[in-house]
């Protein structure tokens, strides 16, 4: 599986379990797909096909997709035949995802309603303004899901987003893509977490965590290589001094590529290995329990 594929699977798992949820949650839905063009619309159709799958859950609610892109003449026509008469409602938007972006988001009324934006700008021939990812902000609940090329900081486009986290895709020592997800939701973070780790391995591609200074390469895996989680947890009550197990997970979700459980298994062996303590000794390892360096 190639990066592209990986970056596919992941957006249509997410797409899979945020529609839903959005249509139960508001009577207007709408996903956004910027450089809707930058991969021949591959991604692009693959998400049409999730929404033609859910429009099931509309019922009396309305779904619409807005596409922009560079040219969309072709694409566009594909979209909507991909759409047919199921209900899904197909914006696309031609002129350019950096200057027409916010514009087709304000003329879809994409304001105030759950909206859910993903930007492949990794497959695009420009490096996205964090402004750009700005105008998501404006759904009420708001989510976006973004891929940068090689060598970009995420740290610009995670600002503003109360909860974010970022992953790069990478197949050797080299800088590799980077993929930025930010949500108002934990358990949204939470199951963009369990889709990041079931995505199929294949062809090499592997993740590294940004926050890893060692750079660890880690196989996809339900049950992911810990090195990297031990390391950074370490280094993270170093700084803080001490933290609740609830605090630990909380960080490795925010602050790391990992998800809750995972901390949980982590904090069980640094406890077995002496490499920290914890507060009381005795009794179950409950969000309550207070970990520090030993």
């Amino acid at each position: 599986m190639s990066q592209a594929e990986i970056k596919r699977e992941l957006l249509v798992r997410h797409l899979e379990a945020w529609v839903p949820a959005a249509l139960h949650r508001g009577r207007r839905v709408v996903y956004a797909h910027g450089y809707a063009d930058a991969d021949g619309g591959a991604s692009a159709e693959a998400a049409v096909r999730v929404l033609v799958e859910q429009t099931d859950f509309v019922r009396g609610r309305e779904l619409a997709m807005v596409a922009v892109g560079a040219d969309l003449s072709a694409v566009g026509e594909r979209l909507a035949a991909e759409a047919g008469d199921s209900g899904l409602i197909v914006h696309a938007v031609s002129g350019g995802t950096g200057q027409r972006f916010g514009v087709a988001l304000k003329a879809a009324g994409a304001v105030r309603v759950p909206l859910l934006g993903f930007v492949d700008a990794a497959s695009a021939s420009e490096t996205p303004d964090p402004d750009l990812i700005g105008a998501l902000a404006g759904g009420k609940p708001a989510e976006m899901l973004l891929t940068l090329p090689p060598g970009v900081a995420p740290e610009p486009y995670r600002a503003g987003w109360p909860l974010a986290t970022a992953v790069e895709l990478a197949t050797d020592e080299q800088p590799g893509e980077m993929i930025v997800f930010g949500t108002t939701s934990g358990k949204s973070l939470e199951g963009f977490k369990e889709a990041l780790w079931a995505v199929d391995e294949f062809a090499g591609v592997r993740y590294r965590d940004p926050g890893d200074p060692d750079r660890h390469l880690i196989d996809i895996s339900l049950r992911p290589h810990p090195g990297p989680l031990r390391r950074e947890m370490l280094a993270h009550l170093e700084r803080v001094g001490e933290a609740t197990v609830t605090e630990l997970r909380t960080f490795a979700l925010t602050g790391t590529i990992y998800r809750a459980e995972d901390a949980t298994r982590v904090v069980h062996t640094l406890i077995e290995s002496g490499a920290v303590a914890r507060r009381p000794l005795g009794g179950r390892l409950g969000g309550d329990v207070v970990i520090a360096l030993a």
